[in-house]
């Protein structure tokens, strides 16, 4: 069974084809990068893997469990979606709380309502919290509230709260886009190694090629929200991808280049 498996998803927005017939699938412990131009469908395509979104057509499922089908999401979301864990580009932490009550919020699908409306949590499940910190090796802050961190800081602490979640598939949307080179680093590596020692599904999006390259093994990449390759990082070219990243009225892909892309974007005349 396929960790993520979509087939055939669509979506407009206006008159803009934000997913053109997109099928993928991703397996159980499976690391893979998620490239392309701004506007090119990424984000716009994890937030229909976790559900956020509502597609024309397709289907999504997520570990065999329907996420949405036709344009209708899946009537027990919220149950499905506690095994997705999401890692947003803005940290997406209470600044006002501790950096261990946002993680501990990861679990809020698991205990009573009485429990999660006032944030009560047992010493079993604050021990949980503090394992998953240590894990990303800041259980040093766990009581700083979250607004005094680092923007690496609160980004470890998402990953740390997608563990305390559980979650079998970790979805992460340009989650080192606003940190520095050495942040970006740590955040990778804490990905990988959630990937590595947990068996987690996961699929990042990324602006940073060379990332990307380095810290995943399968690359794929969009244009005008369709896949246009999808395989081994190692077999990129740089021809691939200078077309890739090229604006949509340039010129297909170069003839020298040795990725065979899903598919042929047409070509356009030169300017006279």
């Amino acid at each position: 069974m396929q960790a993520i498996s979509v087939s055939n998803l669509s979506k407009t927005f206006g008159k803009r084809r934000a997913l053109d017939d997109v099928s993928l699938s991703v397996a159980p412990g499976e690391m893979v990068a998620l490239i392309g131009a701004s506007g090119s469908g990424k984000s716009t395509l994890l937030r229909h893997l976790s559900g956020f979104v509502a597609a024309d057509a397709g289907e999504i499922r997520v570990h065999g469990e329907l996420i949405q089908t036709d344009g209708r999401i899946a009537r027990n979301i919220r149950a499905v979606r506690a095994q997705i864990g999401f890692v947003f580009q803005q940290f997406n932490l209470v600044g006002r709380l501790s950096l261990l009550s946002n993680v501990l919020t990861g679990q809020l699908h698991r205990i009573p309502n009485h429990r999660s409306l006032f944030r009560l949590f047992t010493a079993a499940e604050r021990a949980f919290g503090l394992k998953a910190l240590a894990e990303v090796g800041i259980d040093d802050y766990a009581f700083q509230r979250a607004s005094t961190l680092s923007g690496g800081q609160q980004q470890r602490a998402a990953i740390a709260r997608a563990l305390v979640q559980g979650a079998r598939v970790v979805l992460a949307d340009e989650p080192i886009a606003s940190l520095d080179p050495e942040s970006s680093r740590k955040v990778m590596e804490m990905l990988t190694r959630v990937n590595r020692d947990h068996g987690c599904a996961v699929l990042v999006s990324l602006h940073q090629v060379e990332i990307a390259i380095k810290f995943c093994p399968r690359i794929i990449a969009m244009q005008q929200g369709r896949i246009v390759y999808d395989g081994p990082s190692a077999n990129l070219s740089p021809a691939f991808l200078a077309e890739l990243y090229r604006g949509e009225n340039d010129a297909p892909y170069a003839e020298d280049s040795n990725v065979t892309p899903l598919f042929q974007p047409v070509a356009v005349a030169a300017a006279a």
